[in-house]
C-alpha cells in the first residue's frame, strides 16, 4: 500500500481525491492488492517457508495471514478479496477500521488495542535487542499515524 501511495503521490503527483476514489480501485491495482492480502496465498507461502526450514518467513506469512483474518471484520466499501484466486467474493464488514459512516472509531479502537496487546507479547517473549528497537519505532509510527488522523483528518478525497 505504501509504494502503491509512493507511486500515485510522489512518481504521478495525483491529487487525494483521485488517488483514493480512482486509482485505488482500478482493477489491475486491485489484483496486486489482493495477491497480498490473499489467505490461501499466504498459508501457501507460509508452508513453503516451513518445508524450506525458514521460520522467519513462515512467521511473516503466518502474521500476514492473521492481519488478513482481521481484515475480514475491518473493511467495507474498501474489502479485499481474501480467498483470491479461488474467488472473487468480497466481504463487506458493518465495520470499518477507518471509516466514521461505519464505525471507524470503533473499529480503529479495537485495532489499536489488538496492536497493543500483540506489542506487549512480543516485547515479553523476545529478547533481542533489534527486534525491540524496531518494535517501538513500528509502533510509534503506528500511533503517529492514528493520532495525525484525529488531529487533521483524512485528507480530501480518502474513501
Amino acid at each position: 500500500m505504501f509504494l502503491f501511495y509512493a507511486w500515485q503521490k510522489g512518481v504521478r503527483g495525483l491529487p487525494e481525491s483521485d488517488i483514493w476514489n480512482t486509482a485505488y480501485f482500478l482493477a489491475d491495482w486491485q489484483n496486486f492488492f489482493d495477491v497480498f492480502n490473499s489467505i490461501p496465498l499466504l498459508l501457501a507461502a507460509a508452508w513453503v517457508a516451513k518445508r524450506f526450514r525458514r521460520a522467519d518467513l513462515e512467521a511473516f506469512f503466518l502474521s500476514a495471514s492473521v492481519h488478513c483474518v482481521f481484515d475480514l471484520f475491518l473493511h467495507h466499501d474498501d474489502a479485499h478479496r481474501h480467498f483470491f484466486p479461488f474467488l472473487d467474493f468480497r466481504f463487506a464488514s458493518p465495520v470499518s477500521y477507518w471509516d466514521p459512516r461505519h464505525g471507524g472509531a470503533l473499529g480503529a479502537g479495537f485495532e489499536l488495542a489488538a496492536v497493543g496487546v500483540a506489542s506487549v507479547w512480543l516485547w515479553r517473549s523476545r529478547e533481542n535487542r533489534w527486534l525491540r528497537v524496531g518494535l517501538v519505532v513500528t509502533a510509534l509510527l503506528y500511533v503517529a499515524g492514528y493520532a495525525s488522523l484525529a488531529i487533521f483528518g483524512f485528507p480530501e478525497g480518502a474513501p
